[in-house]
């Protein structure tokens, strides 16, 4: 479940008691500790960015470490001003960051933003697997129940 107070956002499962749920802004609680915040724009943006493969190899690549833009589009069958476009996507939504180096426009990650993403998957998961594990507990008490109802006969 979603609390929605302030700007931000923070996900609760069921089974975590929901403490993050008071105050003006809101962070996702991750083992005990509270996480980078991010508003729901960011991580629109974020997820936006990186639902594109071309942008996905960029943001790899520029991990790796610097390239310039003419660079970058040098490697991709697209026109210069398409990489471009790809790039400005990136930087918007925080995953690349951009400077001036002589008279090229310079390219590299931001590793930061790629870690508060994973911070964010990481709940999701842990709340799905406190669901399967809950589902697994009901199977496993109506497996029992019925196997003691047979035994009864």
């Amino acid at each position: 479940m979603y609390s929605r107070l302030g700007r931000g956002w923070s996900i609760h499962s069921p089974f975590d008691g929901c403490e993050g749920c008071a105050g003006s802004r809101r962070a996702v609680t991750y083992n005990q500790m509270v996480v980078d915040e991010l508003t729901d724009a960011e991580v629109d943006r974020i997820f936006h960015a990186l639902a594109d493969a071309t942008r996905r190899d960029i943001v790899a690549r520029s991990l790796d470490g610097e390239h310039s833009v003419s660079e970058l589009a040098r490697r991709y069958d697209m026109s210069f001003a398409a990489v471009q476009k790809h790039v400005a996507v990136l930087e918007r939504a925080g995953l690349v960051r951009k400077r001036t180096r002589g008279r090229e426009r310079v390219v590299s990650g931001n590793p930061e933003t790629i870690r508060r993403a994973s911070l964010l998957l990481d709940r999701y998961e842990q709340i799905w697997r406190h669901r399967v594990a809950a589902i697994d507990g009901l199977l496993a008490e109506e497996t029992s129940t019925t196997d003691a109802e047979r035994n009864v006969r």
